[in-house]
């Protein structure tokens, strides 16, 4: 079913999202007034360019009085240029995992805050990011450096996966912590990058 025909056939719950598909309100201003997105039909229509990325799929087993239980727990990530989500679910199938890490992801998307931070570079594009950021999950830490243009993503490449789809194109990175946990990497970069865009409405 395509992106089109599901918005054709939404029937919004919220306020927002009857503003949204009467074309009364864009993204921009979703954020610039922290307005909570609690349809995931809001995003989809506001940014059809979305991409989806499953992280990682793990089986999650669990011993209960009945016997041994197996399920699926997945990491997502969503993005496209300038924005970025995440999310993770779990279900007793790979499928169902993945569509709700999705739709999770979606109500989760933030602006990625671009710039050319770099002493050495100076070119006023958005290539890389404005100043260093910090994210933090469980015991994994990330700071995000600017970097001039063509030094490429000089990251993990799970920290790749994640900037590339936020597009973000140069960077230098330093990680601290259990690095090896791929979804708590995912998500300090995540946060790094919200709170990139935190810093700036606070200072702006």
């Amino acid at each position: 079913m395509s992106r089109r025909r599901d918005s054709e056939e939404w029937i919004p719950k919220t306020k927002l999202g009857e503003l949204v598909q009467q074309g009364l309100i864009t993204i921009d201003k979703i954020f610039q007034n922290n307005l909570v997105v609690k349809e995931k039909e809001i995003i989809d229509q506001l940014l059809p360019q979305l991409e989806e990325d499953v992280v990682t799929i793990k089986m999650i087993q669990q011993m209960t009085a009945s016997g041994q239980k197996s399920r699926f727990k997945a990491v997502v990530i969503v993005g496209s240029d300038g924005y970025l989500g995440f999310g993770t679910a779990r279900s007793k199938e790979v499928g169902p995992a993945i569509r709700k890490a999705i739709d999770r992801a979606k109500l989760a998307v933030v602006p990625v805050l671009r710039g050319c931070g770099s002493p050495e570079c100076g070119c006023g594009g958005i290539h890389s990011i404005p100043f260093k950021v910090n994210g933090k999950c469980g015991s994994v830490r990330i700071q995000l450096i600017p970097s001039p243009a063509g030094i490429g993503l000089a990251c993990a490449d799970t920290v790749k996966q994640v900037l590339k789809l936020a597009g973000v194109q140069d960077i230098w990175s330093k990680t601290f912590g259990n690095t090896r946990t791929s979804e708590n990497l995912v998500k300090a970069t995540f946060n790094a990058l919200k709170n990139a865009h935190r810093y700036h409405f606070t200072t702006g």
